[in-house]
């Protein structure tokens, strides 16, 4: 059985579970690779990446490269003479990286492949109303998320589930999905599926601005559907118009409630303490949001300082 010598590749939060799993099961991860700092927020300060937090607060030989062909970086990571690199979350890796340690390269990816290749796959699977979705571990090649399937774990989406929620239940299932892929290499009892391209698969496109607005001649399901999707974050929003002033909003959660009315699309319907949006088939009713350069709050406490007219909308 080969010992293996591992080199990490991740950024956010979900790569940071599957590390910490890695490390608690004494896996020897000689390198950790990641984002390089970036300044963020309003004052600009330097941001260190969730996965390069977790590699300092562990002592963990840590590389933040600009240019994953770059000549020093690659010596460097050739010097840590790894025979086995995972990436989770990072991004497109040049062949002279993927191919360089002797048991190859895999991904983790949170979908199960060959649906939602790309950016978002948790986010998709509930914005298009998917009922299950799962983890994917496999072997990099020249495309995005296309190479040899090892294997994959598929769970269920509840109903109500928001991006958030499923995101921590798919970083454990990863975190189970990578240890047995480690197993089977460990063994050299790999074996791979090509995956099968068709027309029906669907894909995790970058989030922007654009997809993350509601489309409210949407119906009640379609509209929820993306509410729960981009909730924490990065939030579907929307433009609040009321007596000549219009505000972008972010809807973090709501219900749909089925019931016939005779009020126009978009129209925004409040009592002291419920905010509701007629769509053509029900009403979403809003429980929390966030108005510019506000905290995020209930609905009741928004409208505890706030009234709309009778005219007020959304769209």
């Amino acid at each position: 059985m080969e010992k293996l010598r591992i080199v990490f590749m991740g950024t956010p939060e979900f790569a940071v579970g599957i590390l910490d799993t890695i490390i608690k099961n004494d896996y020897d991860v000689v390198g950790v690779i990641t984002a390089a700092d970036k300044p963020a927020g309003r004052g600009q300060k330097i941001k260190y990446s969730a996965v390069k937090e977790y590699a300092l607060a562990n002592n963990l030989t840590l590389l933040q490269p600009t240019n994953l062909k770059d000549e020093g970086f690659l010596e460097e990571l050739k010097s840590l003479n790894a025979n086995l690199q995972i990436v989770v979350a990072f991004r497109m890796l040049p062949e002279v990286v993927w191919k360089m340690p002797k048991l190859g390269t895999f991904n983790l990816h949170a979908s199960l492949l060959p649906n939602y290749r790309g950016a978002a796959p948790i986010n998709w699977a509930i914005i298009n109303g998917d009922t299950k979705t799962g983890v994917t571990t496999f072997f990099i090649d020249d495309k995005i998320d296309t190479g040899a399937v090892i294997l994959s774990s598929e769970t269920e989406i509840t109903p109500n589930e928001n991006a958030g929620q499923l995101h921590d239940r798919l970083m454990h299932l990863g975190s189970e999905a990578v240890l047995e892929t480690l197993e089977l290499i460990e063994k050299g009892n790999i074996i791979t599926t090509i995956q099968k391209d068709n027309p029906e698969i669907k894909t995790a496109y970058k989030l922007n601005k654009e997809n993350c607005k509601i489309d409210w001649t949407k119906s009640a399901d379609e509209i929820y559907n993306l509410i729960r999707g981009l909730s924490p974050y990065p939030s579907a929003w929307c433009y609040f118009s009321d007596k000549n002033e219009e505000w972008n909003v972010k809807i973090h959660e709501a219900k749909i409630m089925s019931e016939n009315h005779g009020y126009n699309v978009g129209s925004l319907i409040c009592t002291k303490k419920e905010m509701k949006i007629a769509v053509k088939n029900g009403l979403i009713q809003v429980l929390s949001l966030q108005f510019p350069g506000k905290k995020k709050m209930t609905a009741a406490e928004l409208l505890n300082g706030m009234t709309f007219s009778e005219d007020a909308k959304v769209y």
